[in-house]
This record gives structure tokens, C-alpha cells and sequence, in this order.
């Protein structure tokens, strides 16, 4: 089968998932032409090089301003309005090179990403959808999750709903699984790499912490210098070490060595991350970046489930408190079954199966998953 994959580049998770369902395509035998922005881009072309039956061209998308931990709304603003124009320029020409190729997709697949989509739309193509977001918009939400944060969480969930209105199918990755409101919605595990999947847990005494945003990982340092814990930490910017802090350059192999044998990690609301160290077993204090409510979602529920903590600030009682509930969380975490990528497998074999039989979306799948809707 001939499939369009779009993925959005904007943080890395996008893409270390997407080439997991990639890989599998390819070992189906199909045809796949992926649309991608930013740094994804080039981490997919590189994993992918000299791989036949699969191309790349490199498309427009969002970027994102921070400011220390919260998302900077004007200035993302103002960088997305800069580059627009060139932007839709440069997406109008991958619009006319798809159409020039001959490469007539029969079905689209996107991980959150609007070009792949819309051309699905204007070509009457179905289009799975493959992503975390949608556990917003497509589950229904205990009370105690969202308490204080209601009219953040109707904001969140009108833009989601918003981004991929009327798939043919809506495959939500996700560690927590809540139940399904709304038909041709399936949960499945987190999609992880190979290097997680083949990672042994081996607890250790270190604390894995990793920022994406530099500035708040620096803003951190302060508190963790002299306390009797030992920290590796990530996206500082710098290497050494200071005491019990040790800092290190990103490395993908050491930093699944460190995130396999962490006594816990310390980082951001990703879901990515979130969703490698739940299958790990590895509790975690989830610091999510304001602006940003599906990462408070995900760390609330990390959380309720007793996987780790959460808190919208850190300052040394924060950290006392999660350190004095580590082995408790660690023990919450041997009831996670840590399934893999073969119910995600199952799922979207499933999907492809009926779109090449023509037959009728699918309300419900047949395939094994972590949730499907029961209407």
C-alpha cells in the first residue's frame, strides 16, 4: 500500500515514535512518503538512509518560544508570523512534488500533523491519526484530574479536537488509559524504541534529570547541589561534574543506560519520556511547562496512579517529598504491564487491512488494545 505520513517536527518525541510505526510499515512491504518539519527531519532522514521504499521532504511547521519553564505565547506568536510567508511557500512546493511523483497515496497517516492531514481531506483519502493528543479530546477524565484546571482543559480540548476533525480512525498512545467517549478511538500502549524495549531495569543510586529547555534546567541546579542524593543531569548545556551533580552531553545510548539504572528521574510534562520511564519502572517527579495542559494532564495522572509526583514548581521540600515516596512509587510501578509496541502493531495492521478491503471505517477494532470505545 502507498502511504502519506506526516509528523510534526516540534519536540522529538513526534519523531522517535513515528519511526517505530515506520519501521513496521516498511516491513510490511509498503510505499511510504513522509512529510516532516524541523529538527525530525533530519533524525528521520539520517535513521532512514539508504532504506528503499521510503522518501522524506521537509515541510513548514510551528515553532515554539519558552521562556525558563513556560511556553512564551508572543514570542512563538511572532516567530510563526515571520516565517509564514516562506513557510507556506516551501509546503506549497512539497504539495506539487507529491502530486508530481505520481506517488497517488491510498491512505494517510498522521502523528499530529496538519499538511499530511488536509491533503488526506482534499483528496478523500482516509487518515489514521497516531498520537498522545487526543486522549484530551476522545476520553472522558476523572473529577480529581482536573480539578482547578477546567477551563484549561476546554481550551486544550477544542484545539485538539480541532487539529484532525473526522479521521477515518483515531489511535491514542498513552500509559494511563481512561475511558473511551467517542467511536473509532482505540488506546494503545506507549510506542517505544527499540533501545527502551531492549533497556534492563537496574536501579541504581543516581537521579536521572533531563530538561529540554536549558534555562530551566540551570534555574534547577541551585537546589540540587549539596543534597545527598546524586544527580546525572541533561540539557544543561555543559559537562563535568560539581559535587553530587554530574552533567552530560546528549548521547541517545547513554542516556537510556542512565534513564534504565536511575533510582528516579526528575524532567519535564513530555509525554515521551513520561511514557519510557512508566514502562521502565522508573518513578518520576514531572515538573510540567506552564502553558502547556497536556502536560499537566499526563503528570496528574502519573500521580493518581502512584508513579511519581508532580508539582507545578520545585524548591527543596518538593524534592524531599517525592524522595521520601520513591520506593512506594517503585512498587505502584510493578503493576504497570510494560506491553511493547505489538498491541500498536495489531492495531494499525488492522486499520491498513481495511482501507486496502475498502471496507467501512471501523467503529471498533477487533485487535487487542488498552481501550476502545463500548458504545
Amino acid at each position: 500500500m502507498r502511504i502519506l505520513y506526516g509528523i510534526v517536527g516540534e519536540g522529538m518525541g513526534h519523531a522517535t515514535r513515528s519511526r517505530v510505526v515506520l519501521e513496521h510499515l516498511l516491513q510490511g512491504g509498503h510505499d511510504i512518503h513522509v512529510v516532516v518539519s524541523g529538527k525530525a527531519h533530519r533524525f528521520l532522514v539520517d535513521r532512514f538512509a539508504d532504506r528503499e521504499r521510503i522518501r522524506f521532504d521537509e515541510i513548514h511547521g510551528l515553532q515554539l518560544r519558552f521562556e525558563g519553564n513556560a511556553l512564551d505565547k508572543s514570542e512563538t506568536f511572532l516567530a510563526n508570523l515571520e516565517t509564514l510567508p516562506a513557510g507556506l511557500l516551501k509546503n506549497i512546493d512539497v504539495y506539487r512534488k507529491v502530486a508530481e511523483a505520481g506517488f497517488d497515496p491510498e491512505l494517510v497517516i498522521s502523528d499530529f500533523e496538519s499538511w499530511a492531514f488536509l491533503y488526506g481531506l482534499n483528496h478523500r483519502l482516509p487518515v489514521v491519526s497516531i498520537d498522545n493528543m487526543q486522549v484530551l479530546n476522545r476520553c472522558e477524565h476523572d473529577p480529581d484530574v482536573l480539578e482547578g484546571e477546567k477551563t484549561s482543559f476546554r481550551l486544550a480540548r477544542w484545539i485538539v479536537k480541532a487539529k484532525m476533525p473526522g479521521a477515518y480512525h483515531y489511535l491514542v498512545s498513552s500509559f494511563f488509559f481512561p475511558p473511551v467517549r467517542k467511536k473509532r478511538t482505540t488506546l494503545v500502549p506507549p510506542i517505544l524504541r527499540p533501545e527502551i524495549l531492549a533497556a534492563r531495569r537496574e536501579p541504581g543510586d543516581h537521579v536521572l534529570v533531563y530538561q529540554s529547555v536549558a534555562a530551566s534546567a540551570q534555574a534547577l541546579l541551585p537546589l540540587l547541589k549539596g543534597r545527598p542524593e546524586r544527580f546525572v543531569v541533561y540539557g544543561a548545556g555543559k559537562e563535568g561534574s560539581e559535587g553530587n551533580v554530574t552533567y552530560k552531553g546528549f548521547s541517545e545510548t547513554g542516556f537510556v543506560d542512565d534513564l534504565r539504572t536511575a533510582r528516579a528521574v526528575i524532567a519535564g510534562g513530555g509525554y515521551s519520556l513520561m511514557g519510557e520511564a512508566v514502562h521502565l519502572k522508573v518513578p518520576m517527579l514531572s515538573v510540567p511547562l506552564e502553558g502547556q495542559f497536556e502536560q499537566t494532564l499526563n503528570a496528574r495522572y502519573l500521580a493518581k496512579l502512584g508513579y511519581g509526583a508532580w508539582s507545578e514548581t520545585l524548591d527543596a521540600d518538593v524534592l524531599d517529598g517525592f524522595f521520601g515516596r520513591v520506593d512506594q512509587c517503585a512498587e505502584a510501578l510493578q503493576a504497570y504491564p510494560s506491553p511493547g509496541n505489538e498491541i500498536l502493531f495489531g492495531c494499525v495492521d488492522e486499520l491498513v487491512r481495511d482501507v486496502a478491503l475498502d471496507e467501512p471505517r471501523p467503529a471498533r477494532l477487533e485487535a487487542v488494545a488498552m481501550g476502545k470505545w463500548e458504545g
